[in-house]
């Protein structure tokens, strides 16, 4: 397949969860902090918002299931390793402050930037400086 037909389909699917992010209010930050207040001004929203992606989610892997490969690869590209160690509770932990602190997860805070917000753009920088140190030191370790 063309690889321009990839890079169109990746914006797509980008554009359209982007648009989903807004739509459900989920590039304010206080939104996913108030979900997580859960003993003070608890909102609910965020839940809601999980519910209708596991249900998206699951339609999509349920027709994978049923492809016999993806319409712009030639395979899938699933992950190899599915247990549960030290590095991924370690990252699932700083993923989760990062989270509550900044209210925000990777999608929410790339979709913000479009708000010129320059918080945002300080707490994106920070998220990519942190993948970027930890792919070099990942490397770096694996070699």
């Amino acid at each position: 397949m063309a690889r321009s037909a990839q890079i169109f389909v990746a914006l797509a699917a980008g554009v359209i969860f982007g648009f989903g992010l807004a739509l459900s209010g989920m590039l304010n930050p206080a939104r996913v902090q108030g979900f997580l207040d859960i003993f003070g001004n608890w909102d609910p929203s965020l839940a809601f918002v999980l519910g209708g992606a596991v249900i998206v989610a699951f339609g999509g892997v349920t027709l994978a299931r049923r492809m016999s490969r993806p319409a712009f690869e030639p395979a899938f590209h699933l992950p190899e390793m599915n247990r549960i160690d030290g590095r991924l509770i370690l990252g699932s932990a700083i993923f989760g402050l990062g989270w509550g602190l900044g209210g925000f997860c990777p999608g929410p805070a790339v979709a913000s930037l479009s708000l010129g917000i320059w918080q945002t753009a300080l707490f994106v920088a920070a998220m990519v400086t942190g993948m970027v140190v930890h792919d070099r030191r990942y490397r770096r370790l694996r070699s």
